[in-house]
């Protein structure tokens, strides 16, 4: 672990010094964008392996504790285009800052909260913090040299994975030194010093966007995705053929064609749809979308897996260390394929490096599905899986910003990272509802339930792989000149 952390900020430290023709500011601006960026990463999974010990500690059920993971995300989701937006209207130094306030004290709500009901207020305010990425990737459009945007939005990309994997890995240490309270301190003191650094650091935004915010546009975008989510995570206990799963999923699809219909005629949308419909931006955000479903519903669903006692049938009665060692391997070979990725980019192109790391991630699901015995077959799962999570996130990136032009870099990427948010709210809600909906006796749940969940994020990864093979093998941006032209907007 040691040596993987000190090959992290050497590559880190490495971008930052070739930022030196930037000046001195620069040079600030990209660790005070790393921290902030590093101390939203890793919140994400650090809670995950702990989800069987706050369900005992907050007297409530298997299927209400998973809401810790799908309110967060949901929060998200709904949170991080319309702070987006604010950045770009009032600044992206102010909304970062306010941003990290907001997830400081969510953090500091759930690390005190006395039942589940309190919890799940805490980690929907931490959803705010989904505005830092697409803020920190506007900022750095405009205070980096256009020459290094794609590499530094690139580290900041894989920052994301690596903090992902390591959240996982760290939580039982913590919690068997502490307990799991400090898995929400912790972080809190992170995201403060962030917020603090960022308020002397990071310069007043250049540009400002004028307009109108729509109101209108985030209450629907809102709206459809609770009568989506909610439903999916409900429906193993109302059935998937009642009457209310199936009248707000239908409710949810008919919001969710009024959005689009609404975004695509105000003048500042939060989800530009004229941006979406680019070739390399829509493939590369449904792969990021089905790829945030497998993700987030296997980070956030083997941990419990793994410590389930092997009394029940399955399971290998690991305790929260063990079992974040056993995920080890997949933080291990995020980080490896994250930093390698880009030369082979370089050679065999995006798209193929995209669908070749997808296709080898449908070996991971296959073993999770099949082999629920012996520890090695876990291991070699979470170790293919972080080659395929490491080059998705560095890969899709880069994607982006080779897509779009260079003044909608920020704004794409923060849409394809919202995207993301969306599918793994989809695929932790799935998940929960599959899992919970075949229990045993005792409580807990059965291995027929983990196996169809598992099922389920291989689908997601085998249309995620289709998704990949769609992205156009040539994606060079147009100009700014070029996309203002009535040519580039019938194009598009």
């Amino acid at each position: 672990m040691d040596s993987l952390a000190s090959c992290l900020w050497k590559h880190i430290f490495r971008v930052g010094a070739s930022m030196s023709g930037s000046g001195r500011a620069a040079r600030l601006i990209f660790p005070v964008l790393i921290l902030s960026a590093f101390s939203f990463s890793i919140i994400q999974s650090l809670v995950s392996p702990v989800l069987p010990e706050i369900q005992r500690e907050l007297h409530t059920s298997q299927s209400t504790v998973t809401w810790i993971i799908t309110a967060y995300l949901l929060s998200a989701s709904i949170v991080t285009p319309i702070l987006g937006r604010l950045g770009d209207r009032i600044g992206k130094d102010k909304v970062l800052f306010v941003s990290l306030i907001v997830l400081a004290v969510g953090l500091a709500v759930s690390a005190v909260a006395p039942n589940i009901g309190v919890m799940l207020v805490g980690r929907v305010i931490q959803g705010f913090g989904g505005g830092i990425f697409p803020l920190a990737f506007g900022i750095v459009r405009d205070e980096m040299p256009r020459d290094r945007v794609a590499g530094v939005v690139g580290v900041l990309a894989s920052l994301l994975a690596v903090g992902l994997g390591l959240g996982a890995v760290l939580a039982g240490p913590v919690v068997d030194a502490v307990n799991y309270r400090a898995l929400f301190w912790m972080p809190m003191i992170l995201v403060i010093i962030a917020a603090v650094t960022a308020y002397f650091v990071i310069p007043p935004s250049p540009t400002r966007s004028a307009g109108q915010f729509s109101w209108l546009a985030s209450v629907l975008l809102g709206a459809w995705l609770v009568l989506l989510l909610v439903p999916l995570s409900e429906a193993s206990t109302w059935g998937w053929t009642s009457t209310r799963v199936l009248g707000m999923l239908f409710a949810a699809l008919v919001l969710l064609i009024v959005w689009i219909v609404v975004e695509a005629k105000v003048a500042n949308p939060l989800i530009d749809m004229r941006m979406m419909r680019l070739p390399g931006v829509w493939t590369t955000n449904l792969v990021s979308m089905l790829f945030g479903a497998s993700m987030y519903g296997l980070i956030g669903f083997l941990p419990a897996f793994l410590q389930t006692p092997s009394a029940a049938g399955y399971g290998f009665g690991a305790s929260i260390t063990k079992a974040g060692l056993l995920m080890l391997p997949m933080s291990v070979t995020m980080f490896l394929s994250g930093v390698s990725t880009p030369r082979l980019v370089h050679r065999l192109g995006a798209k193929w490096i995209l669908a070749g790391a997808t296709i080898i991630a449908l070996v991971s699901f296959v073993i999770l599905v099949a082999a629920h015995d012996r520890e090695w077959e876990i291991l070699l799962a979470m170790a293919v899986l972080g080659v395929r999570f490491g080059a998705a996130f560095a890969t899709m990136s880069n994607v982006i910003v080779s897509a779009v032009p260079p003044h909608q870099t920020g704004v794409a990427n923060g849409m394809n990272t919202n995207i993301r948010s969306i599918g793994g709210a989809i695929g932790a809600a799935v998940m929960a509802s599959i899992v919970s909906g075949h229990t045993m006796v005792s409580g807990l749940p059965t291995e027929e339930g983990y196996t169809y969940g598992f099922t389920a994020l291989g689908i997601a990864t085998a249309g995620a792989a289709v998704a990949a093979f769609l992205v156009p093998r040539h994606h060079q941006h147009v100009e700014e000149e070029e996309a203002s032209s009535p040519a580039y907007a019938e194009a598009s």
